[in-house]
């Protein structure tokens, strides 16, 4: 079996929370505000678990040079992936009876409020765009887990590994399952095909882990390193396109974005202590 151990059970968790992000537009009245709330505080968790988790433990198993260079490949990766399926906006539109998150681009100057972003792929694009990130996503997950692992001895292996990947892709899921489920309810697509490809989607990141795993084992340290560093680029490229914007542009609610934006890199940083235990933190 590909996935077992803590790996799985994240892979188990991801899935659900993706299930759950899918079924928010019909369960809860999502406002603009809690929105961008939920959207710094990921994007805090990103930058802090890239820059204090993935790239150091990179740097066990590669050069400094060759974690600088593909942290530069997965950053230009998810920003061109960005560019070319508009897949990560933060809008909630004024829907009958509720409010939508129309789309989940990092598109500004902000857009005009109860109108949904017209997106020349629609929701299909965004689908593919997702799917490809998620992929994304469960490198990070395999390669935080497993380098980690592999980083304690038997008797001080941590007891978390990968807790931080893990955590960062949990709460960023449900973001991405809520920007296409929410676009084609906008569209108009009946609520089972909605669960159809709400279900699908969530099934992309374990395979981006399973599919990792697969190639991990007949690979070298130079590929964990080189994983661990492109995941950290992606993550970069998404918690700062993310975070920049929100800050920036939404300034009626700068202070709680800040905020927000400070409990997710206190939360990457404090996960240190689940990783590696208190006595094994330097």
């Amino acid at each position: 079996m590909l996935l077992s151990g803590p790996l799985a059970v994240y892979c188990v968790l991801v899935v659900l929370a993706s299930l759950l992000g899918g079924a928010l537009p019909s369960r809860l009245h999502l406002t603009h505000t809690r929105l961008q709330m939920m959207v710094s505080l990921v994007a805090g968790l990103m930058l802090g678990v890239a820059l204090l988790h993935m790239i150091p433990h990179a740097l066990h198993y590669t050069s400094i040079d060759a974690t600088a260079q593909w942290s530069v490949v997965g950053l230009l990766v998810m920003f061109f992936l960005i560019r070319a399926f508009h897949f990560h906006e933060h809008e909630v539109g004024m829907g009958p009876g509720e409010g939508e998150a129309h789309a989940h681009a990092h598109e500004h100057p902000p857009l005009s409020r109860g109108h949904p972003h017209p997106h020349a792929l629609g929701w299909v694009g965004i689908a593919v765009g997702l799917s490809i990130h998620s992929l994304v996503d469960g490198v990070a997950l395999a390669s935080s887990t497993i380098a980690e692992s592999h980083q304690g001895h038997a008797h001080d292996a941590p007891p978390l590994p990968g807790v931080g990947a893990f955590l960062a892709v949990l709460l960023h899921k449900p973001l991405d399952a809520l920007a296409i489920t929410s676009v084609m309810a906008a569209a108009g697509w009946p609520a089972r095909t909605r669960r159809i490809v709400n279900v699908l989607f969530s099934l992309v990141c374990p395979l981006g882990a399973a599919l990792f795993v697969a190639g991990a084992q007949t690979g070298s340290e130079a590929l964990l390193g080189g994983a661990l560093a492109f995941a950290a680029g992606a993550f970069l490229c998404i918690s700062l396109g993310d975070l920049l914007p929100e800050v920036q542009f939404h300034r009626h609610d700068r202070l709680k974005l800040s905020l927000a934006l400070l409990v997710g890199v206190a939360l990457a940083y404090a996960v240190t202590f689940l990783e590696h235990g208190m006595h094994g933190v330097e």
